[in-house]
């Protein structure tokens, strides 16, 4: 067995970690059965590159730090078992002569080494590479193996519909295909996998950050087998061709729990199959991190705190309602409060919340789940969607008897929350004494802060954003190559403040400041690098319209006043629309004027 000591001596000499903290890290590796390494990572005292950097510099190794599908030679990747080369973490990169360069992470394993030339049979010398990039190239190199196999096959157009499914599902390329489906799905951050049949081919798209993406596709005639492994794991019926199925799969994937959501329908060409990918153990976001500006930010914390009243959140499916529904949630949690959630279904568990999920099919409708919610003592009450009548009138009746309640709807915009409600059938003087606040928003794509390129706006772009351009200062020419001035965003608060002016008690903005000439701002432009997987974009942001219900808009209920003259009347007082919110996130730097513009349409800021 490797002398951790021995390592740990190694490390000090060459100034990875000081003596000092050694002894306490053998200690604990000791105590709890595990390795030197993985207790100085896990403590923090030292990542996985600088441990091999040590390792590699002391015994005069190359250390790799990058390794393409490009550089494993196929006939190498043949004889080498891919469980063999997870077991011990390496990888045959090339060859120079009669020598086999090995990628390994632990280059201190001389028994692996001599088995792996054993399978080769040619000499090995070893190249350290951290854990992470041998475990991401073993899943990419044999990958493309796997696909090769699928795409190249010489296998009819259409496999007889009577061969056994099951015998299928064990060959090896088939279940590595479909693994590598959710790993590389996890490793990208997609939310949903589309694996959808075509004329010759079957093609995989991945769902990441709102946009679809084509990542792989196979031979058709494996699409059967495709299926058969997925709806096995489902534990779906795989004889059934003919209706829709729907089913569930639990995987772990780098350590992480992901629950699979799977849904199957019959098409004109085969199977389709949609998978949805729901980190169980993701943190929750809290509401500063979604994209509030400050001042909005405090008036929306004020809201969620009353004793009672409705808070709707509005906006198309995808748009991030029940994300801001559970951050609000999980701002408020505590052990004095009973929380009570109806959901369609549960996507993520919240700890020390009761949470419902409906299933319409045995009558648990959100209206049957909300009125048992009633006589379980709730203080705060959350309802997935607002659909019906029932389901409103019993959200009101709960929110005028003491208690709070979230819900959403679907509605373009906050002021049209309150039509919706009164196409409910829901009586105005109802809607303006229960409900708090609306909050219309939407999701716009973040730029990478790798490779995003700014650029000076032209008084075009400035109004398309309802800037004027006479409010800025002239384009500046821009050397090629050279940074425009100005192009680092500021920081979050020093934006927000010279955006906003402080609002009063209703969350309207006091008295407007006229602005004096300023300079041209900055706005930057997707690119695409290996940070971003050449998408120019990574993670997403919400831009917000928060409708306060005070006295003012409360009358406009009551006269039955339409959409239009809610929003203007809110924007005389104050409210920030959801395209001045995108302006404010263009503004700094954090997404492009094309994805403001997508998804703020002339339909939700026409006031007319």
């Amino acid at each position: 067995m490797l002398d951790e000591r021995y390592v740990g001596e190694i490390l000090v000499r060459r100034g990875a970690i000081d003596a000092d903290r050694l002894a306490p890290a053998l200690e604990l590796a000791r105590d709890k059965g595990a390795r030197l390494r993985d207790v100085l990572i896990t403590t923090g005292v030292l990542d996985d590159l600088g441990y091999m950097e040590a390792l590699a510099e002391e015994l005069g190794l190359d250390l790799v730090q990058q390794i393409t599908p490009d550089m494993v030679p196929q006939e190498l990747l043949d004889k080498t078992p891919i469980n063999f080369a997870r077991q011990h973490r390496l990888l045959p990169i090339g060859t120079d002569g009669n020598v086999v360069r090995v990628a390994t992470s632990n280059v201190l394993d001389l028994a692996a080494l001599d088995d792996l030339r054993a399978l080769l049979g040619c000499r090995c010398e070893p190249v350290a590479a951290p854990s992470d990039v041998i475990e991401d190239a073993i899943n990419r190199v044999y990958e493309r193996r796997d696909e090769n196999a699928l795409a190249e096959s010489d296998q009819q157009e259409d496999i007889e519909e009577l061969q056994d499914l099951i015998d299928m599902t064990d060959e090896a390329p088939v279940i590595r295909w479909v693994n590598n489906l959710f790993y590389e799905s996890v490793r990208d951050r997609a939310s949903d996998i589309h694996i959808e049949p075509a004329e010759s081919e079957v093609v995989v798209r991945y769902r990441i950050d709102g946009t679809l993406y084509r990542v792989k596709s196979a031979h058709r005639g494996f699409l059967p087998s495709i299926v058969a492994r997925v709806k096995i794991e489902a534990g779906l019926n795989i004889a059934e061709k003919r209706l829709p199925q729907d089913g569930r799969i639990t995987k772990k994937i780098k350590g992480k729990l992901v629950d699979v959501r799977v849904s199957t329908i019959p098409t004109a060409k085969g199977e389709r199959i949609v998978l949805r990918l729901l980190d169980k153990e993701q943190v929750l976001l809290d509401l500063p991190t979604l994209g509030f500006a400050h001042e909005r930010l405090a008036v929306m914390e004020h809201l969620i705190t009353r004793p009672n009243g409705i808070i709707l959140v509005t906006g198309p499916t995808g748009s991030g309602k029940t994300t801001t529904l559970y951050a609000c949630l999980n701002k408020i949690n505590k052990p004095s409060l009973n929380i009570l959630t109806a959901e369609d279904p549960v996507e993520y568990e919240l700890k020390g919340i009761s949470q419902l999920s409906v299933q319409p099919k045995i009558g648990l409708t959100f209206a049957a789940g909300l009125r048992s919610f009633l006589r379980q003592d709730p203080d705060v009450i959350m309802v997935g969607e607002i659909r019906d009548f029932e389901t409103a009138e019993i959200a009101i009746h709960a929110s005028l008897t003491g208690h709070l309640v979230f819900s959403t709807l679907h509605t373009n915009d906050a002021a049209s929350a309150v039509a919706r409600l009164v196409e409910m059938k829901v009586q105005p003087f109802l809607i303006a004494s229960s409900v708090l606040a609306v909050l219309a928003q939407r999701l716009v794509r973040k730029l990478c802060v790798h490779c995003r390129q700014p650029y000076i706006p032209s008084d075009e772009d400035l109004r398309s954003l309802e800037l004027d351009p006479k409010d800025y200062g002239p384009p500046e020419p821009l050397i090629p190559g050279q940074q425009p001035r100005g192009s680092e965003p500021p920081p979050d608060e020093l934006l927000d403040a010279e955006l906003l002016e402080p609002l009063d008690d209703n969350g309207g903005i006091t008295t407007p400041v006229a602005a004096a000439q300023k300079p041209r701002p900055v706005f930057y432009r997707a690119k695409g690098c290996q940070e971003c997987a050449e998408t120019g974009h990574s993670g997403r942001i919400g831009i917000f319209e928060l409708l306060v219900v005070d006295n003012a808009i409360r009358r406009e209920v009551l006269n039955h006043s339409d959409a239009k003259k809610i929003t203007r009347i809110a924007a005389e007082r104050g409210m920030t629309t959801l395209r001045e919110d995108g302006t404010r996130q263009v503004l700094a730097g954090r997404t492009s004027l094309e994805e403001v513009l997508a998804a703020t349409h002339a339909g939700d800021i026409d006031v007319e």
